[in-house]
């Protein structure tokens, strides 16, 4: 198996310190924050990688260079103009289409097994899995909704065309982690576009088979400076903890 780690945005959230430092490599508990991603990626396995660059992405290629020091291949597809996450999948297309894949952001710690998300979406013979947390409070703009099997029934507002009741399923959020049989390239263009907000919304109306993997462990996003500074202080206590976290 192969996976895509998401890297180029400009993290414009975290501003002033992105002007000088790309988001991915940030200094979180000692580490870039990819490097937790990366790690994800090497407990379940998986060795070869490919990560995507813009800002300031000369910088990523020379801190990770060909991903030996964490136990990985890395190889980088360089985006002139930022392609959005979808059109970023799709320009990897020779990359990741002969297997199932998996994409995740670089900006997030999570504590998921991997290889559990993997085995849910083949059990399932999903087209897409997303990992997913609940959102009780409705703080996220995801708007997700799995039914009791798993089977996504609503995103972003738009619900399946036999599920009128999937606005009463539980909400949840989107943690991070897709996990892409290689027959979703059907419906990714080259183009710059969202995965999530174009292309899920159409497969979902499609009766595509999309699954929800919930995640009730740690997960931390680190895309703002409250954030950033919640999640320095979180991590680096699970890091040090007698289990490692």
């Amino acid at each position: 198996m192969r996976a895509m780690v998401l890297a180029a945005g400009k993290g414009t959230r975290l501003r002033p310190l992105t002007d000088t430092v790309p988001k991915p490599l940030v200094e979180v508990a000692g580490r870039p924050m990819v490097a937790y991603p990366l790690e994800v990626l090497r407990q379940a396995g998986i060795e070869e990688v490919v990560i995507n660059l813009h800002h300031l992405g000369g910088q990523i290629r020379t801190a990770l260079g060909d991903g030996q020091a964490y136990g990985l291949r890395i190889i980088y597809s360089e985006e002139d103009p930022i392609l959005d996450t979808g059109g970023a999948i799709a320009a990897a297309r020779e990359y990741l289409a002969g297997d199932t894949f998996v994409v995740l952001n670089a900006d997030t710690f999570i504590d998921v097994r991997l290889q559990e998300v993997i085995e849910f979406h083949r059990r399932h013979d999903a087209l897409a899995t997303m990992v997913v947390r609940a959102d009780p409070d409705a703080t996220r703009k995801d708007d997700i909704r799995i039914d009791a099997d798993g089977r996504m029934r609503r995103i972003l507002g738009h619900s399946h065309p036999a599920s009128s009741a999937a606005s009463a399923l539980p909400r949840l959020f989107y943690a991070g982690i897709q996990v892409f049989a290689p027959r979703v390239f059907d419906f990714l263009p080259a183009g710059v576009y969202s995965i999530t907000r174009d292309v899920y919304p159409r497969l979902l109306a499609a009766d595509e088979p999309l699954y929800g993997y919930l995640h009730t462990g740690y997960w931390r996003i680190l895309d703002t400076p409250g954030d950033l500074a919640a999640g320095r202080r979180e991590i680096a206590a699970r890091l040090q903890a007698p289990d490692g976290g």
